[in-house]
């Protein structure tokens, strides 16, 4: 007996589809018809011209960028006070196993700072024992901050270097793809933050600087930190840091390395800004 399978209209538009799945209340953050819509910007592009396709490459990034920010700007059932967009908080993380996260919270006695180890398990791969991310202890720190729903999280973005081979590689991406998605299903906004761009605002890049640099910059800027980066393998902890103290636009003073905490520019606003020098992999 010949059987003949349908393809229902609405199944053509290349959703992402949970409705099976999911509460009623959160489906329509599950559905986005990103492959078509995409598909639809890169053919216009084509025949637009060289300036279109930059434009299009733009905003094509962007939505990727917003849709790391949460709450969603279509969700309008939060109230005012169940969001805080303009929180004086901010966490910094360096996404690798042996990284860290940062939690800066700042009032009007000035800026304090906490850092935590990135949790982490052995797990048995073939014959050998490995570090890999815990990712329930993940959540449950970031639950134990106590943080305001859309507080911003400034995440070091993983590039791969020939240098580091296929595991390093692999465990580099998962690290950072680990962290994004539980920020983000954890209530955080994310921002992307390439290593150069945070290394190059404290001076850190370039072949003579070293990790001991990063510490050294970290215990400046935080005193009270210094005991907590006292030890090479605690570069991870500094280097969190410094990439939430560069999302809040923290420098030091030139003129006074006794740790005082100067504003060099505004709080970052948008993530265009931050990645406009370097495409994201």
């Amino acid at each position: 007996m010949e059987t003949t399978v349908k393809i229902q209209p609405q199944l053509q538009s290349h959703c992402i589809s949970m409705n099976t799945f999911v509460s009623s209340k959160i489906r329509t953050l599950c559905t986005y018809p990103f492959a078509q819509h995409g598909r639809t910007l890169l053919v216009r592009a084509a025949a637009a011209g060289d300036t279109t396709k930059a434009a299009v490459a733009a905003q094509m990034k962007q939505n990727w960028l917003d849709s790391l920010t949460f709450p969603p700007l279509h969700v309008h059932d939060l109230t005012a006070n169940q969001t805080n967009a303009d929180s004086q908080w901010a966490l910094g993380i360096d996404p690798d196993l042996s990284g860290a996260l940062a939690v800066l919270k700042s009032d009007h006695n000035g800026c304090s700072a906490e850092v935590f180890d990135t949790p982490h398990l052995p797990v048995l791969v073939g014959k050998r024992v490995r570090k890999r991310l815990d990712a329930k202890s993940m959540i449950l720190l970031l639950r134990s901050l106590d943080a305001p729903i859309g507080t911003t999280a400034y995440v070091e973005q993983s590039i791969p270097y020939p240098q580091d081979g296929k595991q390093g590689w692999w465990s580099g991406g998962f690290g950072y793809g680990l962290w994004i998605g539980i920020l983000v299903a954890s209530g955080f906004s994310v921002v992307p933050i390439p290593s150069l761009t945070w290394k190059n605002w404290y001076g850190l890049s370039g072949g003579t600087s070293t990790k001991d640099d990063s510490r050294r910059v970290a215990s400046t800027l935080f005193p009270s930190l210094c005991s907590q980066l006292k030890r090479k393998k605690d570069h991870g902890k500094a280097d969190a840091v410094l990439i939430a103290a560069y999302g809040k636009g923290l420098k030091l003073d030139s003129s006074h390395l006794s740790g005082e905490l100067v504003p060099q520019r505004s709080e970052v606003v948008t993530t265009v800004q931050l990645l406009q020098k370097e495409e994201l992999t």
